[in-house]
């Protein structure tokens, strides 16, 4: 089984590559599969940015494509930054400038009330129109201070619940534990249900 993946992130698609091998699945790059596309993410929820992006590079090339809508929500902050992760604090800051600027955002918020989650949102897009989605979730809290060099996005604030910094540990223990590989956990389970059908 061979998905595109509908990313340009180059830290996602590694990521996705690695689970999905492990599951048995081949991920190409959109350039492998020579196309381009770069639609714009303006659903209202993870899943609904998830099919956008998916949607749009099985069209362009004609294959299965895969897609991650991901991000970070924070109680005390409203559940945000969440689908705008990305581009939380505007167009003007990176990945270490995003994360600071919610650190300081969360600079009063007590320890006890800095919890929060990653979620992910999968789709896998058919060439028949159809689609293939999961969801999962990693909960835990944010830290007071960057905290390692693992990771990317907001990682070196987050902790689980199990007690894993994801800017400390390695790849293939956050690979176990993270809310894609839960979202990708689960999207296996509905690809073989839909195989047997």
């Amino acid at each position: 089984m061979t998905f595109v993946a509908a990313t340009n992130n180059a830290a996602k698609l590694k990521e996705m590559k690695r689970i999905l091998g492990l599951l048995g699945i081949e991920v190409i790059t959109m350039k492998e599969a020579g196309v381009s596309v770069s639609p714009e993410e303006d659903g209202t929820t993870f899943a609904e940015n998830a099919r956008i992006k998916a949607r749009a590079v099985c069209e362009a090339c004609g294959l299965p494509s895969v897609a991650d809508d991901s991000g970070i929500c924070v109680d005390a902050l409203g559940g945000a930054p969440g689908i705008y992760s990305a581009r939380y604090g505007g167009e003007g800051l990176d990945d270490p400038g995003r994360t600071l600027l919610l650190l300081e955002n969360m600079k009063d918020v007590p320890d006890g009330l800095r919890t929060g989650r990653f979620v992910s949102a999968i789709c896998v897009a058919y060439p028949d129109g159809s689609t293939v989605e999961a969801q999962g979730a990693c909960e835990g809290h944010i830290l007071r201070e960057v905290t390692g060099e693992n990771g990317f996005g907001y990682d070196p604030i987050f902790e689980d619940i199990h007690g894993y910094k994801f800017g400390v540990v390695s790849a293939e223990i956050k690979d176990g534990v993270s809310h894609r590989r839960a979202a990708l956990d689960a999207l296996v389970k509905k690809l073989e249900e839909r195989n047997k059908e």
